[in-house]
């Protein structure tokens, strides 16, 4: 899995004022926790957009007062109106721990049931998964090969190796429907 390094500093107050403080001069406050003790810190806003405007995860390696970490962003907050990052949690990973995190589905192969002119609906765009840090991959890939107009993949059949997928097993990730158009064309036979 790809990383993306960024630098903070760390506060000295954590306060509401001084948060504010550090947001007007392009500042996001932030904290990492899951090790031994929480990590206050800020970073700049523009070091954390290519990590939160992005359909991919990523491990951010941090870099807070001279000590290292990786993580992955656990949580943001968001300005309500003006979108503004307002405050970003991450989460420190071990290699020994498991980690849990979603991750983008990407289809491949070709569906005969689309070609016939059906209709892909695609419900789940990312799955949880839970595994250690250097198991997790980039995104993945669901086949939708030989699938038929009314046919659709579950979250049971998609299984890799190494990682535990935490969605309900019942969850449909994407399935062949019939298009208007091909219901027309079913209907207008009929009539014949």
């Amino acid at each position: 899995m790809k990383s993306i390094a960024i630098s903070g500093s760390l506060r000295e107050n954590v306060g509401k004022r001084d948060a504010k403080e550090a947001r007007y001069q392009g500042q996001v406050p932030a904290v990492l926790y899951g090790g031994a003790e929480q990590t206050h810190f800020t970073v700049s806003a523009a070091d954390l957009k290519p990590a939160v405007y992005t359909p991919q995860v990523h491990f951010i390696d941090l870099e807070i007062g001279g000590k290292k970490a990786q993580a992955i962003i656990q949580d943001i907050q968001f300005h309500p109106l003006t979108e503004q990052i307002l405050h970003v949690d991450f989460l420190e990973l071990f290699e020994n721990k498991p980690v849990t995190i979603e991750i983008p589905i990407r289809l491949t192969g070709t569906s005969p049931g689309v070609k016939m002119g059906g209709k892909l609906v695609q419900k789940l765009r990312k799955l949880r998964v839970k595994a250690l840090p250097k198991d997790h991959l980039d995104n993945i890939e669901v086949s939708i090969e030989g699938l038929e107009v009314g046919k659709s993949v579950r979250v049971r059949e998609i299984s890799v190796e190494n990682l535990t997928i935490t969605n309900t097993p019942e969850d449909t990730i994407l399935s062949i429907t019939t298009s208007r158009a091909l219901r027309q064309a079913e209907q207008e036979a009929n009539k014949k």
